[in-house]
């Protein structure tokens, strides 16, 4: 599972830059690292990058223990390349399905110009559609045993630091995960770690089977 552990020695390695690191500098880091609007307006592809290098909570961070079991499952049913699609998609498009109407509501006068610039980053966004992509290959009664541990997560998050984008965002990322279930059903079947033989990758394949962004900081 290569991509799944580099991604997460990387995610380590930062933690511990967090943890370790003057306080004035990790903030600058990580504001610089923000996909807020006035970021994505300048360098849209190096923010969503370097938002996806931080786990919120640094090195004690529950993300720590989740991502590599969650993409680590993942990764070995569908491989490393299919995984990072999965969870590029869910951290890129439910970054700016939140980020976008913020740009709108400043335009229009409903939020001041101060939520162009809030803080944004992390990791939850991708992990969250790679668990309800990850649901998608498990028997009906693992699938919605995982949706629904998901779910309850999300809300127990929501409930110690809520934050209305960074909910909507987890709910955008979870659908998304969703919709993925054609994808990587398809491709259960073509993964190299499969074994038993053609038989075992249809039954596998066919059969039906894994927070956040705070308002200062906002993170996800």
């Amino acid at each position: 599972m290569p991509f799944t552990l580099c991604y997460t020695l990387v995610l380590l390695g930062t933690g511990l830059y967090a943890r370790l690191a003057d306080p004035g500098t990790v903030h600058d880091l990580l504001a610089a690292s923000s996909t807020d609007v006035s970021h994505l307006s300048q360098r849209p592809l190096l923010s969503l990058l370097v938002s996806a290098l931080w786990a919120v909570g640094g090195i004690t961070s529950p993300y720590l223990v989740l991502f590599p079991l969650v993409l680590g499952a993942l990764e070995r049913r569908v491989g490393g390349a299919r995984t990072a699609g999965v969870f590029l998609l869910g951290h890129v498009l439910a970054t700016l399905l939140t980020e976008l109407p913020v740009a709108l509501s400043v335009a229009v006068g409903h939020l001041p110009d101060s939520s162009l610039r809030r803080l944004d980053y992390g990791v939850s966004y991708g992990l969250v559609a790679c668990a309800a992509a990850l649901a998608g290959l498990l028997s009906p009664r693992w699938r919605w045993a995982l949706l629904g541990g998901t779910v309850v997560a999300l809300v127990a998050g929501g409930l110690v630091d809520f934050d209305p984008l960074t909910q909507w965002g987890h709910t955008l990322a979870l659908l998304i995960g969703v919709v993925c279930w054609p994808y990587v059903r398809r491709n259960a079947g073509g993964c190299p770690r499969r074994q038993g033989g053609d038989g075992a990758g249809r039954r596998f394949a066919h059969s039906e089977r894994p927070s956040g962004n705070t308002r200062g900081p906002s993170v996800h």
